[in-house]
């Protein structure tokens, strides 16, 4: 054990020094990715400057969940293999370069490649997350992951709120700049704090991390249970919340959209719950943190359907569901984190499971919406959260 230093006095400025670390890594996340969603509540705006209908640009929003599906697979494994202040630092000047020619693009042709780009590089925050993960003591390893995934929401937030209130004031295009600038300031000062790390030689290219990863998941029952939870947690979150501007803009409530659109204030709840989750997993463990926030995302689903007719019962129901997404995604990514000697192609595993059962519950739920109605909605997120937890519930 190494003995420490006879200089008393500098042992608090040492002590911090992890902490700060964590603060910018966590300023990082927000900002990187709230880039995914910075285009979404601009199509409006889009719409008008390029002379065409909203509903004629809205595939550009899904062209960012596309992209940020390929960065997932290809990109953010590599954090397993190459020194990850290098590959920071250049995917953060590309999304930044990316956003730039999105500003200046002339059509919806040329937006959308840019978008396409920047969401494919802006897998920063699951580089950052495992180097988290590693680099923390055990016993507060999951309020470490936690304080990541706090940003992340909050950046979230951020986009779909501030992103169409700054695009109203200065244009949609000073968005788009203005978040380039922000992701390369933060993104560069981030990979220059980063500490130096010795990583193993480059064994293959984009496509290794790609090829392990079916294989690390089977070897890993807990990397699995971890994976197939969340894309139940996050599929029953998506398939509720990509809906709700339907019925909040429709017959039950005629809001305006931009009155609609406050209700993602409520996802706030999930930067107030994640360190609370966090402190949870560090006493208690992932299992039971899990256990609970799916039993609150259970209640969270009558509320939903109250919800249709009731606005308080909506409001409730947002606070839980938030809640619970958070609380689960602290567990179970602490888990996925932990339970290989790959962290961050473990860590993609984990990410594209949920994506995929956000994406997929998203679609089912956009058509009952369309068939049956909100019931038709909350009855697709019931299935998910059944399918995610059932599935699971036997050990194999």
């Amino acid at each position: 054990m190494q003995t420490l230093s006879p200089t008393a006095e500098r042992l608090p400025t040492r002590a911090r020094r992890p902490d700060l670390l964590l603060v910018l890594i966590a300023l990082c996340t927000a900002v990187t990715a709230a880039n995914i969603y910075v285009a979404a509540p601009l199509l409006p705006l889009i719409a008008h400057d390029f002379g065409s209908a909203p509903s004629a640009v809205a595939w550009i929003a899904s062209v960012a969940q596309f992209g940020y599906a390929a960065g997932l697979l290809f990109f953010a494994p590599l954090g397993d293999r190459v020194n990850r202040r290098r590959l920071v630092a250049a995917l953060s000047l590309v999304t930044s370069a990316a956003l730039v020619a999105g500003a200046a693009a002339a059509g919806t042709t040329a937006l959308a490649a840019a978008v396409l780009v920047a969401s494919a590089a802006t897998v920063v925050p699951q580089l950052l997350v495992p180097l988290v993960a590693e680099r923390a003591p055990a016993h507060h390893r999951a309020r470490h992951v936690a304080a990541v995934i706090a940003g992340l929401f909050t950046g979230i937030v951020a986009a779909r709120v501030l992103g169409g209130l700054a695009g109203q004031a200065f244009g949609w295009r000073a968005v788009f700049v203005g978040a380039a600038v922000l992701t390369a300031l933060l993104g560069l000062l981030t990979a220059a704090a980063l500490p130096a790390e010795a990583r193993r030689p480059r064994d293959g290219g984009l496509l290794t991390g790609l090829r392990t990863m079916p294989g690390l998941v089977r070897r890993s029952p807990d990397l699995w249970r971890a994976c197939v939870r969340q894309a139940g947690m996050y599929g029953a979150w998506s398939a509720l919340w990509t809906s709700l501007a339907l019925l909040l803009t429709g017959e039950a409530y005629g809001m305006s959209t931009a009155t609609a659109g406050l209700f993602g204030l409520f996802g706030l709840a999930a930067s107030v719950v994640a360190p609370l989750a966090g402190g949870l997993v560090d006493r208690f463990g992932a299992a039971k943190v899990v256990r609970g926030a799916y039993v609150l995302a259970a209640v969270s689903v009558p509320s939903f359907w109250l919800g249709g007719r009731v606005v308080a019962a909506l409001v409730v129901a947002a606070v839980a569901i938030h809640a619970a997404l958070v609380a689960s995604h602290v567990a179970n990514q602490t888990l996925a984190l932990t339970t290989t000697s790959a962290p961050a192609t473990a860590n993609s595993a984990y990410v594209v499971a949920g994506f995929a059962g956000g994406a997929t519950a998203s679609a089912l739920a956009g058509l009952a919406y369309t068939q049956v109605g909100w019931g038709g909605v909350v009855a697709v997120a019931g299935a998910w959260l059944l399918l995610g937890w059932v599935t699971t519930a036997v050990r194999r």
